[in-house]
Parts: structure tokens; C-alpha cells; sequence
């Protein structure tokens, strides 16, 4: 047996799995039974030979003229995103964006069921929200021992991020998912992941101007042909 924690995996390859994993759950659902390096390099926005190279490092190689068994490929990459297992998480800042994502099903098909919504307005505590009852950031050390909670999911201000980030340190999360706008500090062995909606936008935008003809990405510029005095 393969001891999966002595392999190193390139965080690029390790970010690009998940892009995978969606592809071959579609490809499984159309009962699709073998992919070919091409195949899914296309439906995944890369190259072939980085798929090989990606693949490569989970011990699956393909077969020449065949390609992937997208069954054991799943199966195999389900593994090593630690798939195999639900990873209960606590969302902590309940309002319009908390609320979105406690209603997302997303979470709960992906093995990320939402055990506990916490909020640190005591207006708050108590609320219903689906089947469940906001509580308050005190009890979160109560929560992750209770419920067994190894993710934390932050929808709170900038403002707060890093209290409230403290606060799931110190109740026990290693894994955050940040959706605050604001860079939060942790200590070592805490992984934190952030999701800024506002850079992705401006990203798109940075696109957007060059699909716009005449567009040079300036918003006020002086033309060419009068010099300025």
C-alpha cells in the first residue's frame, strides 16, 4: 500500500483536483466508463500533458489507447481530497452571505454538511435557520467538541475576521474557509483558504475591457492628438 502522506503534491496540482473531481463526476453521471488525457484536459480548461503530470502524482497512469477509468479515477482522487469522510462545518457570521451558504445543499452532497451556524449579535442567537439554531461565538469550543466540527467558514466583516478566526483556532478548527474581506493571521498547522468575490470580479473585469473595442482600460484618458500645455 501507497502511504499517501509521505507523497508531496504540488499545491497547483492539489488546487486543480477538485476541478477534475467535477469533471469525472459529470463524466460518471453521463456513464461515461473511460476518459482519455485529452478529453479531460479539455473539459477542465488545461493542458493534456499537465493532466498526465497531475495524475501521475495519485499512481494512475492511464492506458495506452484507452485512457482513464473514471470510475477508479473518482474513486482515487475522492481519496486523496479526503472525500471519503464527511468534514462537519460551523459557519460563523450569519447574515445575507452566512444565510446563503447554510441554504446551499452543495455543501452537504460534497461531504461538508453544515452542523452549526454561530453569530456574535445576541439578537441573532436563537434564530432559526433551516433545522438549525444560531448560537453564539462562546459556544463554539462546545460546538467543535460536541459535533466534531473540523471546518470553520467565515461570513463576518472585515472588521471581525480576525477575532472571530482567533476564536476557531482556539476552539479547535485547523481548516478556515474565509470569505471575509480582510486577511486573517493563524499559527502554524491552521489552513486558511480565501474567497474574495470583489477581486474575482475585478479580475473578470480586467477581461471585460479588452473583449470592449476602443477600450485601453482607462477610464479618463487624454487623446493622443491634444497635448496638454
Amino acid at each position: 500500500m501507497v502511504d499517501r502522506t509521505s507523497r508531496r503534491i504540488p499545491e497547483a496540482t492539489v488546487a486543480r483536483l477538485p476541478v477534475y473531481l467535477r469533471c469525472l463526476v459529470d463524466l460518471a453521471d453521463a456513464r461515461i466508463a473511460t476518459v482519455s488525457s485529452e478529453r479531460l484536459a479539455e473539459m477542465a480548461g488545461v493542458n493534456a500533458a499537465k493532466v498526465r503530470k497531475d495524475l501521475s502524482y495519485l499512481g494512475s497512469y492511464g492506458t495506452r489507447g484507452v485512457g482513464y477509468d473514471v470510475e477508479f479515477l473518482l474513486f482515487q482522487m475522492s481519496r486523496e481530497l479526503g472525500l471519503t469522510q464527511d468534514w462537519p462545518v460551523v459557519i460563523v457570521g450569519v447574515g445575507n452571505l452566512g444565510q446563503a451558504l447554510a441554504n446551499y445543499q452543495g455543501f452537504n452532497e460534497r461531504g461538508f454538511p453544515v452542523a452549526a451556524l454561530v453569530d456574535a449579535d445576541p439578537a441573532k442567537v436563537g434564530e432559526r435557520i433551516g433545522t438549525l439554531t444560531v448560537r453564539g461565538v462562546g459556544d463554539l469550543p462546545a460546538i467543535v467538541d460536541e459535533l466534531g466540527v473540523t471546518v470553520g467558514v467565515m461570513a463576518t466583516p472585515a472588521s471581525a475576521a480576525q477575532d472571530v478566526a482567533d476564536a476557531l483556532v482556539r476552539a479547535g478548527v485547523r481548516s478556515i474557509l474565509n470569505f471575509a474581506p480582510a486577511v486573517v493571521a493563524v499559527p502554524e498547522g491552521v489552513s486558511v483558504r480565501k474567497v474574495d468575490l470583489a477581486v474575482e470580479l475585478q479580475i473578470l473585469s480586467f477581461y471585460q475591457q479588452r473583449r470592449v473595442p476602443g477600450t485601453d482600460g482607462s477610464r479618463s484618458a487624454l487623446p493622443v492628438s491634444d497635448p496638454v500645455h
